[in-house]
């Protein structure tokens, strides 16, 4: 529970019912202006994770889970809330039919690797997609998997991220937030409108799209959490996080550890196309004005845990302190856990994973802390990709999200960083930020100040190693990943 004497929280009006739908679940939480959270409820979805790097999610599971979770949550709260908002997964997409909003597909999920031949394909035009979407070509983002929908499964209804069919499910309404159009790599970044010439290369010309909005607006009512409830926030996971952690100035950066890792450092109102690696994408649109950041992602974190746990190495994510704190550092062993291939600032998806140095000497410890060596790692490559991009090093790292309660994995964080880990007081930061979204939706009149609730670190974790010693660190990591970009044909 988020009470008001550890938040400051100082809203005002009614609660709002905050909705995030994310991989591995849907967390649905109760806003009082007062009191913080006064009721919640998490209800699991379960991906399906196919040979050949493919990700399906069944689309009534996750909309079910959606009501599901918002049931609850208002059911546990027993207050009365006068909006809604939802928080999506942002490239997960699927193919729907606009009139009965029956899916036509099974959903392809954010990790899903199956357009890899689109991409392949269009090759030769990633460059001008980048400089007109601020987006590498990928098949994590959603165009290429839209492509490979309309190529391979059907050409019938429409073909959009998940947020715009739940949003239709829920309202009737056709439309996807400014940021989580930016997510699809069709959006005109310096426009924030759709572009003709990004539909023409992806051979998705003539396609129907949603009505792209702000984060803050009412869209349409729904009656799927019991009394009419006007819909009135929507925002992609990790800029919902970015809105919660009060990133909102340019040159201050936040990372989520879920499962995957994203790091997002704010870049004011006019979007910074980088050299580094690093996406340009929108933050979010309010009241008509854009506000943008640049993001660089990690795609396995908590799965990388995961995973370990599935060899019985350990039970979960809870053990990764104990079992960690049996060795005093990994032994010299070298993991870098990218269990579905590496996203920024590299791009090389068709990689997978590296475990080195091991020996008949290395124990559960030595893998669990070279496995958080190898989450940190990453993490300070993004950083570093961001403080070049912004042309000034970051001065913190603020950081949420479910692995940021492992002691081990935040100081290592810290010390590869060398720079102070700020651990958010407040959990479920994505709910928090759209939940906001949908309070100054509802209510024009309150400012960003207002609605945000006040931001403190439960714990700061200082770096406790010298630079050198995390230089050499981060050196034996990079020269691990520059064998996986040697050894395999680009």
């Amino acid at each position: 529970m988020i009470g008001a004497g550890r938040t400051g929280w100082t809203m005002s009006g009614g609660a709002v019912l905050a909705v995030d739908q994310g991989t591995s679940g849907t967390k649905a939480l109760v806003l009082c202006p007062d009191r913080g959270v006064i009721g919640s409820a998490t209800v699991p979805v379960r991906p399906r994770h196919l040979p050949g790097g493919l990700v399906e999610a069944d689309p009534a599971e996750l909309y079910e889970s959606v009501v599901d979770a918002g049931r609850r949550a208002l059911e546990a709260a027993g207050a009365p809330v006068v909006a809604v908002g939802l928080a999506n997964q942002g490239e997960t997409v699927l193919a729907w039919d606009p009139d009965t909003g029956a899916p036509l597909t099974h959903a392809l999920v954010w990790q899903d690797r199956r357009a890899e031949s689109v991409c392949t394909e269009l090759a030769d035009r990633a460059e001008e997609l980048r400089q007109l979407t601020g987006l590498p070509l990928d098949p994590y983002f959603a165009a290429p998997k839209m492509a490979w929908i309309r190529r391979h499964l059907t050409r019938e209804g429409i073909v959009t991220t998940s947020d715009a069919w739940l949003v239709h499910r829920l309202t009737g309404a056709c439309v996807t937030d400014a940021a989580t159009a930016g997510r699809t790599q069709l959006l005109d970044l310096g426009r924030v409108e759709w572009s003709p010439a990004a539909l023409d290369v992806f051979g998705l010309s003539g396609e129907r799209l949603p009505e792209i909005v702000d984060a803050a607006a009412p869209v349409g009512t729904t009656t799927a959490f019991g009394p009419e409830l006007p819909l009135t926030g929507l925002l992609v996971d990790q800029q919902a996080a970015l809105l919660a952690q009060r990133v909102t100035r340019a040159g201050s950066a936040k990372c989520t550890y879920g499962t995957g890792a994203f790091l997002l450092a704010h870049t004011g109102d006019s979007p910074r196309r980088g050299t580094s690696g690093l996406v340009s994408c929108v933050a979010w649109r309010l009241a008509g004005r854009t506000s943008y950041c640049l993001e660089g992602q990690v795609y396995t974190a908590a799965s990388a845990v995961r995973w370990l746990a599935d060899l019985g190495v350990i039970s979960g994510g809870a053990d990764l302190d104990p079992v960690g704190a049996t060795v005093p550092d990994s032994g010299g062993v070298t993991f870098v856990p990218a269990l579905a291939g590496l996203a920024a600032p590299w791009w090389r998806g068709d990689l997978r994973g590296s475990l080195t140095g091991l020996g008949l000497g290395t124990t559960p410890g030595h893998l669990v802390r070279a496995l958080c060596e190898g989450i940190a790692a990453q993490v300070a490559s993004l950083a570093d990709a961001a403080a070049t991009d912004l042309g000034t090093p970051l001065g913190a790292l603020r950081v949420d999200g479910g692995l940021t309660r492992s002691s081990l994995l935040m100081q290592t964080q810290a010390d590869l960083l060398q720079l102070p880990v700020e651990v958010s007081e407040l959990p479920d930061t994505t709910a928090l930020g759209v939940g906001a979204a949908a309070r100054l939706g509802h209510d024009p009149a309150l400012t960003l100040e207002e609605v945000l609730p006040a931001w403190r670190p439960s714990a700061v974790y200082e770096p406790r190693i010298s630079a050198d010693d995390a230089a050499d660190r981060l050196a034996r990591f990079r020269t691990a990943v520059a064998a996986l970009l040697d050894g395999t044909p680009a």
